[in-house]
């Protein structure tokens, strides 16, 4: 009888996903949850046939290079694979997969939570609920912005992008995008394609990053872009912290041009940025885009089949390097 291929599972999982693993795998667990650095990773993966790890383990190009030779696949629990270093395990001939597709609706729900927090100062009016600083009101007190009928730009019309712009029309909204290609008119549903940002960006009311981090990508969204929105637009991040230029966001936002911005994602994280965090007109929110039960579940079960086709002998489907 073959033996079953280890695994070791770098963050806590829900339950569903390790009672899968331990029926086809042996799997070493993280029920403590706790954040391995790179030592310890190296010191777990000494047996491992495969790791399956999250956005919050960094494999660098060192990192990789050390990697034990048992080590054939690494099955990501995340859609995003910035915090590897792909061409490295191409060198090292390690496969690595992600799982797109499964938490598309869950960001594109997280991305309208934040649009609709951000433009109706949902995050000031919380704050002074908790604080209990509401004392009054008036015609003038707390008055925001309207999304319905406004222009949204989406930078990256993916899988998430699509799914945004299709809550979006809920909203009456008109939906701009640009994209490395232009898509289908069945996949544009009545979207504008814009070829270059130049042209998204001053049409924009509402503007939502939903590329990946990228070399191309980091920091893209500076103070240059940020002037080119106009003034009183909205800012909306479930992407990744890196797209922004954040001391210039801080800036745009402390000078008004930007009235707003709605963030999941930050340049530091855990932790996220504590000047931005303090400026009022920013709705903020700890990296959860995904953190629904189904959408976990779903994301476990991606990973795993992405192994379970490695270790039958199939290509895995969603094999990034």
């Amino acid at each position: 009888m073959l033996s079953k291929p280890t695994v070791f599972v770098t963050r806590k999982l829900p339950d569903a996903v390790h009672d899968r693993l331990n029926r086809d795998y042996v799997a070493d667990l993280n029920p403590d949850d706790k954040l391995y650095g790179a030592d310890e990773i190296l010191e777990r993966a000494r047996y491992a046939d495969a790791i399956l790890p999250c956005h919050t383990e960094h494999f660098t190009e060192d990192l990789v290079a050390a990697l034990p030779d048992c080590v054939r696949i690494v099955a990501n629990f995340s859609v995003g694979v910035d915090h590897c270093d792909l061409e490295a395990f191409r060198a090292r001939g390690i496969v690595v997969t992600n799982t797109p597709d499964v938490l598309s609706d869950a960001t594109a729900e997280t991305a309208m939570l934040l649009m609709l927090g951000a433009a109706r100062r949902a995050g000031e009016g919380e704050r002074m609920m908790r604080d209990g600083s509401w004392k009054d009101w008036s015609p003038a007190f707390m008055v925001g912005t309207a999304i319905t009928g406004k222009t949204l730009g989406i930078i990256g019309m993916g899988r998430v992008g699509q799914t945004l712009a299709q809550r979006a029309r809920g909203f009456d909204m008109n939906i701009l995008y640009y994209n490395r290609s232009r898509l289908s008119p069945e996949l544009e549903q009545g979207a504008r394609y814009c070829a270059t940002l130049d042209e998204l960006l001053p049409a924009c009311d509402v503007l939502s990053l939903n590329c990946p981090a990228t070399p191309e990508t980091r920091g893209f969204f500076d103070a240059a872009r940020m002037k080119q929105l106009p003034a009183g637009a909205i800012v909306i991040n479930t992407a990744r912290g890196a797209l922004i230029d954040e001391p210039a966001l801080i800036e745009a936002l402390k000078s008004g041009h930007i009235a707003a911005a709605g963030l999941d994602v930050y340049v530091t994280e855990p932790g996220g940025n504590t000047d931005i965090a303090a400026l009022p007109n920013t709705f903020l929110l700890p990296h959860i885009g995904s953190a629904n039960r189904e959408t976990r579940d779903a994301m476990g079960f991606r990973a795993l089949d992405n192994m379970d086709a490695y270790f039958s002998g199939a290509p895995p489907g969603d094999r990034v390097a």
